[in-house]
């Protein structure tokens, strides 16, 4: 039956306007009324205003005549979509841009479909996020820095407005199903809890399903994992579980349910998973097959070499382009020792086995896509990192990144104790600076740094067959992250909203990147014709084929505790035509004031229009500055019984103070043993617990342990406690107030002190992100390593019937 725009408007329905590349009418299916009617929508007005009632109400309702709202779908021929970014990748790193770690997923998409070579990034991952799925730039979206280091301007309080509605929310009000699998970096810290508000995780922001983790990183063996905001602990009792195949099977469970459910229901899929950040955790079938294959035993130099031969060859790289040189600030591979090569050469082994491991797994989604008989009807997006490589492990890399992150360097011989098992369970590996830069090849810098493309350019290959003709094309348009919501929309046809929830949205800062899909406009000039660059002080320009530039300041490798320079004045800048110099290898700024001054003006303007003032080059203040929680001010807390998975934002901060911790338990007839309280685990943090004894010696001794960093563990030891009401108390004075201070600790059971120790160090910054506070049991890793072992979740047997924490001051 065809439905005439009249019958529309009486049923409240609004013809639909135009998008280019669509001749929009209003796609309407079944008999108006009927249950099995289905429309479009406008799109302008989210969640789309409910129709009026067509039918006819009479006394009787055999008199009546019923009528149901039609479904709200997609227009004909909107894709499923499947949007994949992995992390800290680097431009150089995969295969499929030269690469010497093989991607054949990634391979895959680029022969069906194209290869973008001038694809650019924020320099950090929850920025790139933040922009990724609001197609506007980070500033504009509350995240000029990512969420650990939010301050309280309007373009780094690490809240996405609600004028700037996501991909997610789009898609799900047009029709899709709407999913998340992975990487969370874009809920506020300290929204983090349990107790919300929770329209900042991804099911408040427009998905209907999440299963991921929550945070910057995570253990891929026991990760933060959530479904939607309920934390799960599918590791347990599962040895080899691995995130990065579960998180697959969990995506390819759902679109085969969806199908099957389901069968004409558009998707999207926003598949993000951890890898490559660090840790780096392959399983070992893939260390074994990386490392039999000997990718990296030439060294960084060679390899880096090797990558710009192999882009020059698949035409990544044009001909003329030049590799850009090695830094000062990093070692020439035949400068190291033996020892510091045979290190490193495993250090990037386990990353090359994480980049192929998580590349096999997206093709096990791509694959199922395929078997489900969805590939043509999909739109794939596989963006290769969210920023450049990583160069946070520091010149020497790290067994545990959360060194990095409290300033601690871990000398090359004592790396050595985790050689052997360096990439499972027992390590939170991030290999060598000088790897960073060989995988940003062939650019200059690596993640952090906005101002040169080896911190922001990635690898993006895209496909959908029968729509994107040129199979094995490239595509050389300057483009940016912002540009991918406005290219779903486009392919989708439906347009950018005007309103979502009543509050009118603000404009997309991206361009549709559907205009390069043609082979005849392969060569066509970009229509992203600027943009702006800024992290941590450091920044850059794009206009029309120039960049403008500042040098960093500080390099992203080491720990200082300087005084930065003036955010304003104290850099200096650079200037390149990367229409003839795409590696930024020819500084014009001496030959070219006039035009550097244009640059630098145009920067300053961009930068008022999008929050990006005021700007601040400071790191470690940001990390520690008062933010809106649940435990601003407080310096008591008080709990009973079981309580887990509570992120350190919500948590009782001991770090830089004294503190007292005070349980009261009850100990049943034949002893207890577990955990009273925990935070951290196994790459540091500390807990108060009844030991669990070997063979049933020693069980229900009262012991403090501190782990401090998994570099060192001190330990308060008690006596067993008997049968009844106890009271446990551990105090501890600090010696001062500075980050890092040490201090002196008592251990006092019923009063009496049974054990005094010191801490020449404690945890300065920060307890691993992926880690909780716990109060009756341990989730994910214990404390303990060898001495007072015990397996997790290590629940407390006994009962706790209150335990407080009386905080002293800090001056953080």
């Amino acid at each position: 039956m065809k439905i005439g725009r009249s019958m529309l408007a009486g049923a409240g329905f609004l013809a639909l306007g135009c998008v280019p590349g669509w001749a929009w009418a209003q796609q309407v299916t079944g008999t108006p009324g009927s249950p099995g009617a289905t429309t479009t929508i406008t799109g302008k007005q989210l969640p789309s205003p409910d129709p009026k009632f067509g039918g006819a109400i009479k006394q009787k309702a055999s008199e009546s005549t019923p009528w149901w709202a039609p479904r709200i779908v997609p227009p004909r021929g909107a894709p499923n979509v499947l949007l994949i970014m992995t992390d800290d990748q680097g431009f150089g790193a995969p295969s499929t841009f030269g690469g010497v770690i093989p991607t054949p997923a990634m391979d895959r998409i680029a022969k069906e479909g194209l290869r973008f070579t001038n694809f650019h990034s924020t320099s950090l991952c929850s920025p790139t996020r933040a922009a990724l799925i609001t197609g506007r730039n980070h500033h504009s979206v509350g995240f000029g820095v990512v969420g650990e280091i939010a301050t309280g301007y309007p373009g780094y309080d690490s809240i996405i407005p609600i004028e700037k509605g996501t991909i997610g929310t789009i898609l799900k009000e047009n029709g899709y199903a709407t999913s998340w699998f992975g990487k969370n970096h874009n809920t506020p810290s300290y929204q983090s809890s349990q107790a919300g508000p929770f329209n900042q995780w991804p099911n408040g922001m427009g998905f209907d399903y999440f299963y991921g983790f929550v945070g910057g990183d995570a253990s891929q063996w026991q990760p933060n994992l959530y479904r939607n905001t309920t934390a799960i602990y599918p590791f347990e009792g599962n040895p080899g579980w691995n995130l990065e195949t579960a998180m697959a099977d969990e995506a390819i469970g759902y679109i085969k349910q969806l199908k099957e459910i389901a069968p004409g229901k558009p998707w999207l899929v926003y598949y993000v998973p951890g890898a490559t950040h660090a840790p780096h955790h392959p399983t070992p079938e893939w260390i074994k097959k990386i490392s039999d294959m000997h990718l990296f035993d030439d060294g960084w130099n060679k390899v880096r070499e090797t990558i710009f031969a192999n882009q020059k060859r698949l035409g990544i790289m044009p001909q003329d382009a030049k590799l850009t040189p090695w830094p000062d600030g990093l070692p020439q591979w035949d400068s190291l020792s033996f020892d510091e090569k045979k290190l490193f050469i495993r250090q990037a082994d386990i990353y090359g086995a994480y980049l192929a491991y998580a590349d096999h797994e997206i093709g096990r989604v791509v694959q199922a896509v395929d078997d489900l008989g969805e590939l043509d009807n999909t739109l794939i997006i596989y963006i290769g990192g969210d920023n450049g490589a990583s160069a946070e492990g520091m010149v020497n890399g790290t067994p545990n990144e959360f060194t990095t992150f409290n300033g601690v360097s871990v000398p090359v011989k004592d790396q050595f104790l985790w050689y052997p098992f360096w990439g499972s369970e027992r390590t939170f590996p991030h290999y060598a600076a000088g790897w960073a830069w060989a995988m940003d090849t062939p650019f200059k810098w690596v993640k952090q740094v906005p101002s040169h493309f080896g911190g922001t350019s990635q690898g993006v290959v895209m496909s959908w067959p029968g729509h994107i003709t040129d199979a094995g094309g490239v595509r050389r348009q300057f483009h940016h992250v912002i540009d991918i919501v406005p290219t779903i929309l486009e392919a989708s046809g439906i347009p950018a909203p005007d309103m979502i929830n009543g509050i009118p949205q603000s404009p997309i800062e991206g361009v549709s990147m559907v205009y390069t899909w043609d082979k005849a406009n392969a060569n066509t000039p970009t229509r992203h014709e600027t943009q702006y660059f800024e992290m941590l002080g450091n920044r850059a320009i794009y206009h029309d084929g120039w960049v403008a530039a500042t040098t960093p300041a500080t390099l992203p490798w080491e720990l200082s505790t300087k005084t930065p320079p003036d955010v304003i004045t104290g850099y200096n800048w650079e200037l390149y035509n990367v229409v003839d110099d795409p590696t930024e290898a020819n500084d014009l700024a001496s030959a070219s004031p006039d035009k550097l001054k244009q640059m630098q003006d145009l920067f300053y303007s961009e930068a008022k229009k999008y929050n990006v003032l005021p700007l601040d080059n400071s790191t470690l203040t940001r990390w520690n500055t008062p933010r809106p929680n649940l435990t601003a001010g407080r310096t008591e807390f008080s709990y009973s019984g079981e309580l887990s998975g509570v992120p350190a934002s919500a948590a009782p901060n001991i770090m830089n103070k004294s503190y007292t911790i005070t349980a009261d338990v009850d100990i049943p007839e034949g002893g207890a043993e577990g955990m009273i309280v925990t935070e951290g685990g196994r790459f540091g943090g500390y807990g108060l617990f009844l030991s669990k004894g070997d063979f049933g010696v020693g069980r229900g001794r009262v012991v403090f342990l501190y782990n401090l960093l998994d570099l060192k563990r001190t330990i308060w030891e008690g006596p067993e406690l008997e049968v009844g009401k106890h009271r446990v108390t551990f105090d501890y004075k600090a010696d001062g107030t500075n980050l890092g201070t040490g201090g002196t600790g008592v251990l006092s059971v019923d009063g009496k002190e049974v054990a005094r120790n010191s801490l020449e160090h404690g945890i300065p910054v920060t307890f691993p992100e992926d880690e909780t506070f716990d109060v009756g049991l341990d989730t994910r890793t214990g404390v303990a390593l060898v001495e007072y072992r015990y397996d997790t979740p290590f629940k407390f047997t006994g009962k706790i019937d209150k335990l407080t924490f009386e905080l002293g001051r800090s001056n953080q």
